[in-house]
């Protein structure tokens, strides 16, 4: 029988801190405090403690492999643990680039999965060092999907500011779950049943966000062929539900079979169909989707089967659930947007993603940051020359307190304005129905405005976004000569602010 190995006491500290490092978040500040630990080198600027930090776990894996106390099966239940922490935190490092290539490779390619080059190589490595066939296999797709999602969340959702950050971790805690341990123990083939929920107004990213999840499941490896079963460029499908009436939406969503309505000239797929097991489908604008179809929805998540409508032939859908809307939590709540079932079904996690003037409230180096993205996405490369010219318009013209009521999108429509004209001047009748949503917030927050007062600047808000009495009437549950007398009133109260109509 051979006898169990045991670390010393300062190989178990330092071990015990990669297998945490590796647990953590690679947003979080708990992983970066831990990377420093490992690096011994808390002065030096961050990637260089990064690259200090597998420098040495690369060292102390060395030092096992010469004193033949590499193989982590040999080691007593307290240590085994972290030794395989440690080899699994070298051998993703030590691929991390190929992995990358990778990426950018399928993504070139397209649908079809392509030869991972570097397969044998690293499956032969995991078993060298003690890893089954089944277990090399596995974590090797883990290492994988790990690199992918932080590939997309670090490439496609840029900034730096307090709430950027906090959203690419609630993001990497949607795929990852908030422990990886627990992820790798029990759920890596199991988040189809882990619906989300993603709130945001128009043109934060929110579809970018649900890309980021959908791109980034669990893909198997088949070592037969030597590729992921599956390109991740067709693991996520998109439906805008408010693009379509009603009476199609049944259709978009499972399908119908030729003859089953009119106008129905063929057999058509809907998006559960369509979507991959390994991935997921983004069901944008959930907020408008009416009751009936709720309820047959619902039925979907409950029990994974769906029917073409006109047909009675089950498919079985296999991915998770995104949706998303810009509805607030609280107007979702209030005003009864979801039946509670169905609310309660899609909401196994819900995610906020920020508006662009509390990014960059909190932090005016977004706006660099994303100006630098969104030039370099559109000419190709890197280019200050229009990352300048594009800032000194948004200085002069807009100043620093104008509200992006568009979001990231206004903002890239900005810069091909200005790129195309040098010119850009926003939407003051938004910005003016912003300011009045400010002057609300801070009389709530203060203290300040009477109930009346509130109700006035409520309506007034409503018409700046909506631009009808009909419309403010139907959100506030008021009849129309009341909203037009509140709106009237608040303008002669507050004349210089006047709201656009659209």
């Amino acid at each position: 029988m051979t006898e169990s190995l045991r670390l010393q006491a300062a190989e178990r500290a330092f071990f015990l801190n990669v297998y945490q490092a590796g647990l953590a978040s690679p947003f979080s500040d708990d992983r970066i405090a831990l990377e420093t630990q490992i690096a011994g080198a808390s002065g030096a600027p961050l990637q260089k403690r990064i690259e200090r930090a597998i420098q040495r776990v690369k060292a102390q894996i060395a030092i096992l492999e010469r004193e033949g106390r590499v193989d982590f099966n040999r080691y007593g239940s307290e240590d085994r643990g972290l030794v395989r922490a440690g080899l699994l935190f070298d051998f993703f490092y030590d691929f991390r680039v190929s992995f990358d290539q990778h990426i950018r490779d399928q993504i070139a390619a397209g649908d079809t999965p392509i030869k991972v080059p570097f397969a044998d190589q690293a499956l032969s490595l995991l078993q060298q060092r003690g890893f089954s066939q089944e277990d090399a296999l596995r974590y090797f797709a883990l290492c994988y999907q790990l690199r992918r999602a932080y590939f997309f969340l670090y490439r496609t959702l840029v900034g730096r500011s307090p709430c950027m950050k906090k959203l690419r971790q609630d993001l990497w805690h949607n795929v990852f779950t908030h422990n990886i341990e627990l992820y790798d123990r029990y759920l890596w083939n199991q988040m189809e049943d882990f619906s989300t929920l993603l709130l945001g107004e128009t043109g934060t990213g929110k579809g970018t966000a649900a890309m980021a999840i959908g791109r980034s499941g669990f893909i198997p490896f088949n070592p037969r062929n030597g590729v992921f079963v599956e390109s991740f460029t067709r693991s996520f499908v998109s439906l805008n539900l408010s693009q379509f009436p009603d009476t199609l939406v049944e259709s978009e969503l499972f399908g119908h079979k030729k003859g089953a309505f009119t106008g129905a000239v063929k057999d058509h797929r809907g998006v559960f169909d369509h979507c991959s097991p390994f991935g997921a489908i983004l069901l944008d604008e959930i907020g408008e989707l009416s009751i009936p179809i709720q309820i047959k929805l619902l039925q979907v998540l409950q029990d994974r089967k769906f029917s073409p409508v006109g047909s009675h032939q089950e498919g079985r859908f296999e991915g998770r659930v995104i949706a998303a809307t810009n509805r607030s939590l609280g107007e979702i709540n209030t005003k009864k947007i979801f039946r509670d079932d169905f609310y309660y079904r899609l909401c196994s996690d819900i995610i906020t993603v920020p508006p662009l003037r509390q990014r960059i409230r909190e932090d005016p180096g977004e706006m660099d940051d994303l100006l630098g993205f969104t030039v370099t996405r559109m000419v190709g490369k890197a280019s200050p020359e229009l990352v300048a010219m594009v800032r000194e318009v948004i200085d002069s013209r807009l100043g620093a307190d104008y509200p992006w009521p568009g979001n990231v999108r206004e903002l890239e429509q900005c810069v091909r304005r200005v790129i195309l004209k040098r010119e850009y001047s926003g939407h003051q009748g938004d910005a003016a129905a912003e300011s009045v949503a400010v002057r609300l917030r801070e009389g709530i927050e203060n203290g300040s405005m009477d109930a009346h007062a509130l109700m006035t600047g409520y309506c007034f808000h409503l018409y700046g976004r909506f631009g009808t009495y009909e419309a403010v009437a139907r959100r506030t549950g008021l009849d129309r000569r009341t909203v037009k007398k509140y709106i009237e009133e608040w303008r002669a109260q507050n004349p210089e602010v006047t709201p656009s109509n659209r």
